[in-house]
């Protein structure tokens, strides 16, 4: 997966939560996809030259930041049921392996 001239569209809309600059230079971000393509966040955030936390495929390894797995969370999930026509929403508070990972940081 790779940002290239010719490839489908996607678009990933961005802001910023919080800066930290100890261990590391990192910011939270909230991303809000307009399209869904396969790794469209750590795609995009990797083309832009900052890669998710702990996210070793797309360079967002961090030896100053520990975290098992890339720090990516969807707090929030919404979509009409293909059958019913329903409108279905889901939210998802930040699991406490990610929180504990905040918590090293300021």
């Amino acid at each position: 997966m790779a940002v290239v001239v010719d490839g489908k569209p996607a678009r990933t809309r961005y802001r910023t939560v919080a800066e930290y600059t100890r261990p590391a230079d990192v910011a939270e971000l909230e991303c809000q996809l307009e399209t869904g393509r396969t790794h469209q966040i750590r795609v995009h955030l990797a083309a832009a030259g900052h890669p998710v936390v702990g996210d070793g495929a797309y360079g967002g390894a961090r030896s100053a930041i520990t975290t098992a797995r890339p720090f990516l969370h969807a707090a929030a999930l919404a979509f009409r049921h293909p059958v019913t026509g329903a409108e279905l929403s889901f939210t998802s508070a930040l699991p406490e392996e990610l929180l504990d990972v905040v918590a090293t940081l300021s």
